[in-house]
């Protein structure tokens, strides 16, 4: 794969479909599922990775009406959820016309839509704690005023709401009070006459950990990617269910080898002389930078692996192009460099990543340049 690529993205199929299969065991039969392909599907690419999951899931998730739209010109025509605000009468008229059903969660937004002739069909954003969107609970009677008195009861499709915490099993509290608070939302939705809604709260956390919180549908973002949504999660789960569940890692990213070099003993190597070679010292060239997503906190101290070994990276991390020592190594140019893989023994996984620079997976991923080729195997 990636034969005349310098640098690609490459999407298991299988392990896609796994994972599918295995957040599908914990949850009831009548519980639908949406992917949650929003920012470039997590760095898995929107089209790619959407196309894989078509046929097993209920509907997706997107963040904007761009991505949905993207969506629809590739043939999609399950539901499609944007999470994200949409602010314009242009992006309005565009999910009228892809249908594609947007949250609103201010009464500004309620009101544009309210005053459109044809609106589309939408879903209740509820704040019961994350105190981003969302409508308080107290507010609802009034949302609920509005939809009925311009009509619009036919097009609410559902409400929902989103955890702040469901992955930090330290905070159990917190999430269940959240979900307390989304039944008493519900209870109004039903008391006014519009209980036959979609209500749906969690994303992967909740759907692990919080299993009375699924309710009509879940969110599935990272693990359908074949990570957890922390370490603590994992844990969690292992230990009330006694066994944890298999989720793979669907994403690899490849390089290859541009060029190699022998330096001296004190050469000095990269931009603002950050690192000075201590012994002779062979090195690789990648043509990867952190305008492919490897960010330049990862100079010094981040690795590659190449021919089932660990390369630190040396020096400061360009845009376009990193330095790697492989002294041990017989490298050559044109070798295949794993940035996020398994080679041989070795594994580079995103969580690897995130533990060295003190972040999360999340963001490795969706950081990698939606303009790298993704190529499905």
């Amino acid at each position: 794969m990636g034969s005349n690529l310098k640098t690609w993205v490459e999407i298991d199929k299988k392990s896609a479909l796994h994972n599918v299969k295995v957040v599908r065991s914990i949850l009831k039969k009548k519980t639908k599922m949406y992917a949650v392909v929003k920012s470039n599907a997590y760095g898995h690419g929107l089209r790619e990775f959407s196309l894989i999951v078509n046929d097993k899931v209920d509907g997706f998730c997107v963040d904007s009406v761009h991505e949905g739209t993207t969506l629809r010109s590739v043939g999609i025509k399950k539901p499609i959820l944007v999470l994200g605000p949409t602010l314009s009468k242009d992006e309005i008229d565009l999910a009228v016309e892809n249908n594609l059903e947007i949250t609103i969660s201010t009464f500004e937004t309620l009101k544009q839509v309210s005053h459109i002739k044809g609106s589309p069909c939408f879903h209740i954003k509820v704040d019961t704690g994350m105190h981003r969107q969302g409508f308080f609970v107290n507010e609802l009677q009034k949302v609920i005023k509005i939809i009925k008195d311009n009509e619009l009861s036919g097009k609410l499709k559902g409400a929902y709401t989103h955890f702040a915490s469901a992955k930090d099993a330290t905070y159990p509290h917190y999430t269940n009070k959240q979900i307390e608070e989304f039944k008493k939302a519900q209870i109004i939705f039903k008391r006014f006459g519009l209980g036959k809604i979609m209500f749906h709260a969690s994303a992967s956390g909740g759907a692990i950990l919080y299993p009375h919180a699924h309710f009509d549908m879940v969110r599935i973002g990272i693990g359908l990617y074949g990570y957890w949504p922390s370490k603590e999660s994992k844990v969690q789960h292992s230990l009330v269910n006694k066994k944890t569940l298999s989720l793979k890692p669907v994403l690899s990213w490849k390089a290859k080898v541009s060029e190699v070099k022998k330096l001296k003993k004190d050469d000095f190597v990269g931009y603002d002389l950050t690192e000075r070679i201590q012994k002779d010292t062979i090195i690789a060239i990648v043509p990867i930078g952190y305008w492919h997503g490897l960010s330049r906190v990862f100079s010094h101290r981040g690795y590659v692996l190449i021919k089932g070994k660990k390369c630190r990276i040396i020096g400061r991390i360009s845009m376009d192009l990193i330095t790697v020592k492989c002294n041990d190594i017989n490298v050559k140019s044109g070798d295949v460099v794993s940035i996020i893989d398994k080679d041989k023994n070795e594994v580079l996984r995103a969580t690897d990543l995130a533990e060295i620079v003190g972040t999360v997976s999340y963001e490795i991923i969706t950081t990698i340049n939606p303009l790298i080729k993704r190529v499905v195997v």
